[in-house]
């Protein structure tokens, strides 16, 4: 599947079946946290088997049910480090979608996880994982001209870059960011009143990054 497929086909998902993620699916998932979390600098944790953390009210409050596994952002705090979580956090969303399981982004709506937090870190949010009852639904999206300087002669890798970036998951489906292109930069910028934005800001720059090409462009400081 590409890369754009795959964006698409991904949707949030809160009800999930009682099946055990196989351990050859653990293994590939675990392996791939290893290598972002040394890229990262951040310390994400995928926590297998542990139903207490959304069995909590919260988590009935936001309409989770049968989850047992989740992912853990965690990292040192600092100014990036929402943005950090944001952006590698969502190529584990991707990772596990190509795996064939289903996640959702949750922020408050949890009870306490079982991760291993260090002194200095703090735990940024989570992502329920695992085999969901259904793959979840499509949401209502913006219009590239809504949230970017795009025109009919923009490049095609901008244009494939504003698709990518409409097919993130943001907080409440919010949507709160506009992208610039100025010559090869690009500059996204957030919204100013909201949740999440910096996390959300970190989700739209990985989703625009894999589908622009890495190669074809600066990010504008």
């Amino acid at each position: 599947m590409d890369i754009h497929a795959l964006m698409a086909s991904r949707h949030s998902v809160r009800q999930y079946l009682d099946k055990p993620i196989p351990m050859e699916i653990r293994e590939q998932l675990d392996d791939f946290v290893i290598s972002l979390n040394k890229e990262s600098g951040l310390n994400i944790q995928v926590i297998y088997d542990e139903p207490k953390c959304f069995s909590s009210r919260m988590a009935r409050y936001g309409k989770f049910e049968g989850c047992s596994n989740y992912i853990a952002l965690i990292g040192k705090k600092s100014k990036d480090l929402d943005e950090r979580v944001g952006y590698y956090g969502q190529r584990l969303v991707l990772k596990a979608q190509e795996l064939g399981l289903n996640t959702c982004w949750v922020a408050l709506t949890h009870g306490k996880s079982q991760a291993i937090i260090n002194k200095g870190e703090t735990e940024a949010i989570l992502i329920a994982l695992g085999y969901g009852k259904t793959q979840g639904n499509p949401r209502r999206s913006k219009k590239a001209e809504e949230v970017s300087n795009i025109k009919d002669d923009s490049p095609e890798w901008f244009k494939k870059g504003v698709e990518a970036a409409l097919l993130a998951p943001t907080a409440i489906n919010q949507q709160k960011f506009y992208i610039e292109l100025d010559g090869n930069k690009v500059k996204i910028k957030k919204g100013l009143v909201g949740p999440e934005l910096n996390v959300d800001l970190g989700i739209i720059k990985c989703h625009f990054e894999l589908g622009a090409g890495k190669e074809n462009f600066e990010w504008a400081e």
